[in-house]
């Protein structure tokens, strides 16, 4: 099954006579609850994810938005009426970084069957829905383990062995500023490749052939180890789904610059070269 899906291929689908289940994960970083922002118009029979709730533990070791609790998570999506057999399309406002990890998380916990709707809802030129949806319980049990996930060894040994991707922008992996953590910089070793350049000015992700170029620029082909790292863990994933409409196979390091900043004694990089 292919990562993304058109809007215009998702209306059709939602017209067949079994519609997947819809997330509706938008998030701001660092901004206000979006569930009113679902509440006044989202795609027909979407339900609202939280991020920082349903899609993330709480902020401390491992990161600000370590792996959530898998039996709190499995709960989350039989809440959200996720069921093993059915397709999911996650969305959020545009951005796709949320939908993005809605969708990792899903597959690496085992469902077979996730996309993102690619440009998110500023893509959607259908009816939209008020109000709440309350679907029906699923049956998704997760069975973790299903996607590669990296720790903080594991990502310095990519570095040095394989291929990391920073999926920041360019100059938090400089060190040029740090807004949130603790330092600025990157792991060493590490490529810059900020996700907001796997993606046109509409929101859509690039096609695959320009993808599939920009990552084999930095090394990132299709059987060789590659490894993302972000802030937390959010647009991180976004970098995988673009890799995997690439055509390369990538893992996660979940808990990011935010794990990887936090401990005093991992080195850290600065400047424009992997250091």
């Amino acid at each position: 099954m292919n990562a993304i899906i058109s809007a215009t291929a998702l209306a059709g689908e939602l017209q067949g006579p079994r519609p997947p289940v819809l997330l509706d994960v938008r998030w701001q970083l660092g901004g206000p609850d979006q569930r009113p922002a679902y509440q006044a118009g989202h795609l027909p029979g979407a339900v609202y994810v939280d991020l920082d709730r349903e899609l993330a533990g709480g902020p401390g070791e491992g990161g600000r938005h370590p792996l959530p609790d898998v039996e709190a998570f499995g709960a989350a999506m039989r809440a959200a009426g996720v069921e093993a057999g059915r397709p999911v399309v996650t969305y959020d406002g545009g951005q796709g970084w949320a939908a993005a990890r809605a969708w990792w998380l899903l597959r690496w916990a085992g469902h077979p069957g996730v996309r993102v709707l690619d440009g998110g809802l500023a893509a959607w030129d259908g009816p939209l829905e008020t109000g709440e949806v309350t679907p029906e319980p699923g049956d998704f049990a997760p069975e973790p383990g299903q996607l590669e996930l990296l720790d903080a060894d594991g990502a310095a040994a990519l570095a040095a062995s394989g291929v990391l991707l920073d999926a920041r922008a360019a100059e938090r992996y400089r060190g040029d500023v740090e807004p949130i953590d603790r330092v600025g910089g990157h792991i060493p070793g590490a490529l810059s490749a900020p996700t907001t350049e796997n993606t046109g000015e509409d929101g859509r992700l690039l096609p695959a052939a320009e993808l599939a170029g920009r990552f084999a620029a930095l090394g990132a082909n299709p059987g060789r180890k590659v490894g993302v790292y972000c802030g937390s863990g959010v647009s991180g994933a976004h970098e995988v789904l673009a890799l995997a409409v690439a055509g390369v196979d990538a893992a996660l390091y979940v808990g990011s610059w935010s794990d990887w900043s936090a401990d005093p004694a991992r080195p850290v990089a600065t400047g424009p070269q992997p250091g």
